[in-house]
C-alpha cells in the first residue's frame, strides 16, 4: 500500500508478486472489485486509499506512473509532460497523455493510449521514486505541442520554481530545433519570465500583451513614502499620472482560505495607503479576456 501511495494508487503486477500478492488473491480482489485492471500488468488500488489527493496534480502524475508501470518502472523513463508532471511543474493541461521512452530507444506497444517515445532519454534522473528526463528535455518533447499560453505558462513555472535555470531556456530550445511545433514556437520564448508567481499570472500578462497594453513591469514593488516595500504585485503599470497601477490575479487556491483572505485584506490596506491604484481579478476573469480591458480603461482615463 505504501508504494500504492507513491505510485498514485497504481500497482505493477511483478510489484504485487514481490508483495507476495500472487494472481490468484489479484483476481480475488478484482472480483471484490477492490483492484481494477488498467492495461497489461497494471492495477488500480485506488478504491483501498482514500487518503490519496484526487486532484489535477495526481490525475497528471496517475498517467506519468501508467506509463513507467506498464513498460516496466526499472527501465522506462517518464518523458514530456509527464516527466514535467513528476518533477511539480505547474501549467500542465488538467489531463495529459501517458507516455515514456525505453532505454534502447524501441516501441513497445502496451496499449492504453500509452505513447512510447523511439528516443533513448539520457540523462536520467529520479522523481519520487520514478525514472524520468531532465526538465529541459521534458520541454523539449511538450512545448511544441501545446497552444501558446499553456506553453509560456508551463516555462514560466519551471524557472520560477528554479527547476531550469532561466540561461537553459537556450538549451531546451535547441533541443526542439527541427522537431515538430519548432517554427511555430519561435517567437514565444522572448515571452517567458519566470518571475511569475501562477500559469494565470501568466496568462493575464499575455492577453495584455496581444492587447498591446504590455505590463510596465511584474512582481512590481509597491512602496510607501519612506520607499520602504509593502507588497508586490503580479504586473504593474505606472500610469500618466505617475500612480502605480497594480493588478492582483486571485487564484481559488492560493486565496481561498480564511487565513489568506485575511492577509490579502491586510496587503490590499497596505497598497492603497501607498496611492497606488489596485485591480483584482478572479479565474472567471482572465477567461473573460477582462483584465486588459479594465487596464485599457484606466492607461486612457490618465492620459493628458
Amino acid at each position: 500500500m505504501r508504494v500504492a501511495v507513491r505510485q498514485e494508487g497504481l500497482l505493477g503486477s511483478r510489484q504485487c508478486d514481490a508483495a507476495g500478492v500472487t494472481a490468484q488473491r489479484r483476481e480475488t480482489l478484482r472480483c471484490a472489485g477492490v483492484l481494477v485492471p488498467v492495461v497489461r500488468g497494471v492495477h488500480d488500488a485506488a478504491a483501498l486509499l482514500p487518503e490519496l489527493d484526487r486532484g489535477p496534480d495526481h490525475v497528471r502524475r496517475r498517467a506519468a506512473w501508467l506509463a513507467l508501470l506498464a513498460l516496466g518502472p526499472d527501465r522506462a523513463v517518464a518523458t514530456g509532460l509527464c516527466a514535467l508532471a513528476l518533477h511539480g511543474v505547474h501549467g500542465l493541461p488538467r489531463r495529459i497523455r501517458p507516455e515514456a521512452a525505453l532505454p534502447d530507444g524501441s516501441h513497445r506497444r502496451p496499449g492504453g493510449g500509452i505513447l512510447v517515445r523511439g528516443v533513448d532519454p539520457q540523462p536520467v534522473v529520479r522523481v519520487g521514486g520514478a525514472r524520468a528526463c531532465t526538465v529541459a528535455q521534458a520541454l523539449a518533447d511538450a512545448v511544441g505541442g501545446l497552444p501558446r499560453d499553456s506553453a509560456v505558462a508551463v516555462l514560466d513555472s519551471a524557472v520560477h520554481l528554479g527547476l531550469l535555470p532561466c540561461a537553459d531556456l537556450a538549451l531546451v530550445r535547441s533541443l526542439l530545433a527541427g522537431r515538430r511545433g519548432c517554427r511555430r514556437a519561435a517567437g514565444w520564448w522572448d515571452l517567458v519570465d519566470g518571475r511569475a508567481e501562477s500559469p494565470l499570472e501568466t496568462r493575464a500578462r499575455l492577453q495584455c500583451v496581444d492587447a498591446g497594453v504590455p505590463p510596465h513591469d511584474v512582481q512590481v514593488p509597491v512602496r510607501d513614502r519612506s520607499g520602504r516595500v509593502v507588497a508586490r504585485g503580479d504586473l504593474g503599470w505606472w500610469l500618466a499620472t505617475r500612480r502605480l497601477l497594480v493588478v492582483e490575479i486571485d487564484g481559488a487556491g492560493p486565496h481561498g482560505t480564511p487565513q489568506a483572505l485575511y492577509r490579502d485584506r491586510t496587503r490590499q490596506n497596505a497598497v492603497l495607503a501607498t496611492g497606488a491604484l489596485l485591480l483584482r481579478f478572479t479565474a472567471a476573469d482572465v477567461d473573460r479576456g477582462l483584465v486588459p480591458v479594465e487596464v485599457r480603461r484606466h492607461l486612457t482615463a490618465s492620459a493628458p
